[in-house]
Parts: C-alpha cells; structure tokens; sequence
C-alpha cells in the first residue's frame, strides 16, 4: 500500500536529515519533491496545490526555520497536513437507538461493494457482537443473489431475496422483515453499473426514499485515482453519501484516491479493505495511514492485530517458559500460527517503523510458502520431538523429512533457527527479568 509514494517521502527524508538548518532554497526543493512525488501518485492537482501552499506557511515559521532538528519539524508538519488531507478523525460505527441501524451500500460494479457488504457485516457482528441481516437489492447482475447468500452463509448472516425485478420494493419487504425480527443491522446491497448513469442514481435515490437509511456507504475502488473524486462527487450530489469505503488498499495503487476523495467531497473515509479475506477490512484511521506513507509505521494497527490473536493467560505462560529456558516447538508452531492469522509477513513489515523502509523491502523476499513448510516439518514430529528437539538425530530428520515432504536440509536449517531464538531469548530473558520480555508474546 502505498510503496511508491513511501519510497519518495523516505528519499527526500534521508536528503535533509543531516542538515543543520533549512534554508529557503532547500525547502523550495523539498516541495518540488513532494510535490512530484503527490502528482506521480494520482493526486487530484487541487488537492497538491493546497496541500503545498499550507506546508510552505507553516514550515517557512519559526518552528522550522530556526530549529535545530529541521529533519524532525518537516516530517511533523508533513504528517499533520497528511493527516488532515486525509480527514482528520477517524471512521466509526453509529447505531441507532431504537429499532435497527439500516446500512446502504451504494456504488460501481467492479469496486467490491458485495465482498465490502460482507466484510461489514462480519465487522459489526464480531466487533460489537450485533445480530445482523442482509437485502439483496441488486436484481441485475448475474447470480449476484447467489453470490451474496454464499458468502453470508459463511459468517452465519440471513439473506432477504425475492425473484422479483423491483429492487425499491425488495429493500423494503427486506427492511420491514428484519426489523420484526428484531435485528440489530440490516445492509442493503445495491446494483453497482458499469458507469454512472441516470437510471442507477434514480434507483439509488427511490431506495434511500422508501427505507430511510440511517447511513449511505459509497464503496470505491482506490485503484481509480483521481477517478474516483468524480465518482464520489456524482454519487454524494444525487444520494448524498455519509461515508466512503476503500477498497483494494493492498493492490499496488499510487494512493492518489485515498489521498483525493475526502479533501474534494468532505465525506469521510470511515472503512477500508485491504485484502480478500473477510477479516481484511477495518476502521479507516487518517492518522495511522499518514504515518505509513511517509514510512514512520503503524505500531498501533499492528498491536491491535496481535491482541486479537494473543490469548493473555496463554502469553503469560509462554513468558514463565521463556524466563525459565522451557521453550519448545509446539511453542514455536504456536506462535508462527498467531503471527500468521495477523497477515502476510509484508504486511507485518510494513508496519514496523522502520528507516529507509523502502529501500529494504526491495531487497526482501517473502516467501509465504517458507512458513508452510516450517509447519509442516513440525507437525510430522512426534510429541517428544517437539518437546525435546535435542533428540532429533540423523535417522529421526530423514523420517520427519519424508513425512513433511522437505529435504533434511530444510529439517537442519528450521532447527537451526529454533536454536538461535531460543539462544537469543535467553540472554534477553537474563537482562532484567519479564520486564525486558514484551516479545514473549510473539517472536
């Protein structure tokens, strides 16, 4: 996400970190940088210009001018204009007090609005532990009912459908059945068309009329660039939108959408979907987006991953072993399980504030398959081996190697590795006690 846009904040970053003072001259060309670098990246011009013109005010003040660490004010005052770029406050989750919350989702075909329905869905469900149902309002594209029945099936969502062509009259039918029901959501799937056209927007508009919405979801793809300001703009005008969904934030997208839509439509941007699986979809916040762009990380997304994944009672008994040199295998497959279910290690990486980021990820290959191969090497040991990896000798590697499928060396070298995890927890675990082991947690 992003990787284009990082790498050059993080170059014209490293450019000015040694300088003791920022003159006029060096700031000139540090906004011909960003500027360049927001262009490259399918920012709507607009959007550029402002965004220069407030970053020139403030950095030509005393703050920067005048300060010591003009390294630290720049990527201070860049952040802050980022963030506000981006909306400022983040994305949340109103719901009414009384009868059902109803969710419209609105949007083009192709954007991902019926894997975003789902997604939010099995948000709301899992994070606010709320009963919801699902309307299956879009009659036109092909097995779209079937679609939507499916994957609701899989996160344990009811579905209201009827054969009828008329998508006002399902939506109500579907609002008024879930309601005495007495569910606590009720989202609406709308058609998506190939382009905006008078015929949808009516569609849309009788829809918001006949079920009153509590909140309209524009869905949009952040591979359209600047594309999607207009999309959002013609959508907002005709439905008038409460909020935006991105989608496709892990494709290889310049940022441009992301960075354009609230700025020009003042909608904020409340979620965003960042892969295919369902849990690939959370709260938008400006402020964490911001930091990875400019390449400071986002320990916070990343911490709030890991809490989902760690059982507490659990990660305090792997602190126990850990400070008593008891750690073993089924520990270590424990362990990469959890890491795995926070995402794919690049995604991991990318959170981690790292300097020069960029510049390490090109010369990083990660090999997702590595992983695969490690679990299985472990599960074709026996209880004791897993215990005791001590005792795996030559005759007992050829065995776990024809079981897992891998030749002895990958045995060797997953070994290995445990080895020097193990070697370099126990000089952690001697510095200062548990104090010094927030890792215990996941290595």
């Amino acid at each position: 996400m992003f990787e284009q846009l990082t790498g050059k904040f993080e170059d014209l970053f490293f450019r000015i970190r040694n300088k003791g003072k920022l003159s006029p001259s060096d700031l000139d060309a540090a906004l011909r940088e960003i500027k360049l670098a927001l262009l490259e990246a399918d920012v709507n011009f607009k959007v550029v210009k402002e965004f220069l013109g407030n970053l020139k005010e403030r950095a030509l003040g005393k703050e920067v001018m005048e300060s010591l660490t003009p390294y630290q004010q720049v990527i201070k005052i860049v952040n802050d204009e980022m963030t506000r770029m981006l909306g400022s406050s983040e994305g949340s989750v109103n719901f009414s007090s009384g009868g059902p919350t109803i969710f419209m989702m609105v949007g083009l075909q192709g954007t991902g609005k019926t894997s975003s329905v789902i997604k939010l869905a099995n948000f709301i469900k899992s994070r606010f532990g709320k009963s919801v149902a699902l309307v299956a309002a879009d009659v036109y594209r092909p097995a779209a009912v079937l679609q939507l029945m499916d994957m609701a099936g899989k996160i344990g969502v009811d579905v209201y459908s009827e054969k009828s062509m008329d998508p006002v009259s399902i939506s109500r039918k579907g609002v008024e059945k879930f309601t005495r029901d007495g569910r606590d959501a009720i989202i609406i799937d709308t058609a998506g068309r190939l382009h905006i056209d008078e015929n949808m927007m009516l569609e849309v508009e009788n829809i918001r009329k006949a079920v009153k919405p509590h909140q309209v979801y524009l869905v949009l793809d952040a591979m359209t660039g600047q594309e999607a300001v207009n999309i959002a703009s013609a959508f907002n005008k005709r439905v008038e939108c409460d909020g935006l969904i991105l989608t496709k934030l892990d494709s290889d997208t310049r940022g441009g959408a992301a960075l354009s839509v609230y700025y020009v439509v003042k909608k904020p941007i409340k979620f965003v979907s960042s892969g295919e699986k369902i849990e690939d979809f959370d709260i938008f916040h400006p402020e964490r987006i911001a930091s990875r762009i400019l390449g400071q990380g986002d320990t916070l997304t990343l911490i709030e991953k890991a809490q989902k994944v760690i059982d507490e009672k659990r990660a305090m008994e792997l602190e126990e072993k850990i400070y008593r040199d008891e750690i073993n295998l089924d520990d270590f497959i424990e362990q990469l399980r959890g890491l795995r279910k926070m995402g794919s290690m690049e995604k991991i990486f990318s959170m981690l504030p790292i300097p020069n980021k960029g510049r390490i990820l090109k010369n990083i290959n990660f090999d997702e398959s590595y992983l695969d191969r490690m679990e299985a090497i472990i599960n074709s040991m026996t209880p004791a081996e897993r215990k005791k990896p001590h005792i795996i000798n030559g005759s007992r590697k050829k065995r776990i190697a024809k079981g897992s499928g891998n030749p002895v060396s990958e045995i060797n070298k997953l070994l290995q590795q445990f080895s020097k995890t193990r070697q370099m927890l126990r000089q952690f675990s001697s510095m200062k006690g548990k104090a010094s082991l927030p890792f215990g947690k996941f290595w």
